[in-house]
């Protein structure tokens, strides 16, 4: 039971988060380009904030999407693999996150992200 629990639970989780952040990218757009235009205005990715925010709304939502039906799979008894593809493109976000926070010199926003990319490797690691 606790490696279901854990695998379950982690896929939840990643659902959740990612879900949440790619549909709030995808549902205020305008809002998010605005905020990240000023955000990364100084930094090497201040031109290319619209192809950016569309690729990493595109990540977050695979790796929501995959995590959900992973979570749900799992909880039916099924296996591990839709929800290790999810965890695969959440990794993936995290890192593109990291990244952008890095070049725009948020070290105290990058610094944030690093607890979940820390579940993420586990995730990786259980699936």
């Amino acid at each position: 039971m606790g490696l279901w629990a854990a695998q379950t639970f982690t896929a939840a989780f990643l659902a959740v988060l990612f879900l949440q952040s790619g549909l709030d990218k995808l549902f205020d757009y305008e809002g998010n380009e605005a905020w990240l235009k000023q955000h990364f205005s100084q930094s090497l990715l201040g031109g290319s904030v619209p192809l950016l925010l569309k690729t990493i709304t595109v990540v977050e939502l695979a790796a929501g999407s995959f995590s959900l039906l992973g979570a749900i799979w799992l909880f039916f008894g099924g296996g591990d693999r839709l929800a290790g593809i999810g965890a695969f493109f959440a990794a993936l976000a995290i890192l593109m996150l990291f990244t952008g926070q890095r070049l725009a010199k948020d070290y105290a926003g990058a610094a944030v992200l690093v607890p979940y990319f820390l579940l993420t490797l586990v995730g990786l690691y259980l699936f």
